[in-house]
């Protein structure tokens, strides 16, 4: 992964102090606001129900995040959602380090629990890789197609 360094942080919503919670919701405007041109509420009432897992670079800069929303808020199962790395960070393998490193937080907090996702249509591939398998049919959402996936097991 080049000669980048990572800090990996997990954190309950009551435990992110507020500059990474500024850092968190600004980079997931920017990629899913700005960068996908879709404006929709990104504030969505589900933070608060889900752990958080921030990936700094050395430099400080917030380069991924990703969000584990508790079972029963979004979908019966544990659900992962706002995957997102900034861009001058994609390209080097971070985003799968980034799940694989959910998917561990995910079996060592709630042990070997099916997660439930939903996916944007052309990271499929991406998901299938780590053993998530699609269920039901295409949908929009925020006018970007998605599809629902499910883990049954963590690796």
């Amino acid at each position: 992964m080049n000669d980048h360094k990572f800090k990996f942080l997990y954190k309950t919503f009551q435990a992110l102090d507020l500059q990474e919670l500024y850092e968190a919701m600004a980079l997931r405007q920017e990629v899913f606001v700005i960068e996908q041109n879709c404006p929709y509420l990104d504030a969505d009432g589900k933070d608060q129900q889900s752990d958080h897992l921030l990936v700094y670079a050395e430099n400080g800069d917030l380069a991924a995040y990703l969000r584990i929303v508790y079972a029963g808020v979004s979908y019966e199962e544990i659900s992962i959602g706002r995957v997102v790395t900034a861009q001058k960070y994609r390209g080097i393998g971070l985003g799968k380090l980034l799940m694989r490193k959910g998917l561990l937080e995910v079996q060592n907090r709630f042990g070997n629990v099916p997660i439930h996702i939903s996916a944007q249509c052309y990271l499929t591939k991406f998901y299938e890789d780590f053993g998530f398998e699609i269920v039901g049919e295409s949908y929009l959402e925020d006018d970007i197609p998605h599809i629902g996936m499910i883990l049954h097991e963590i690796f």
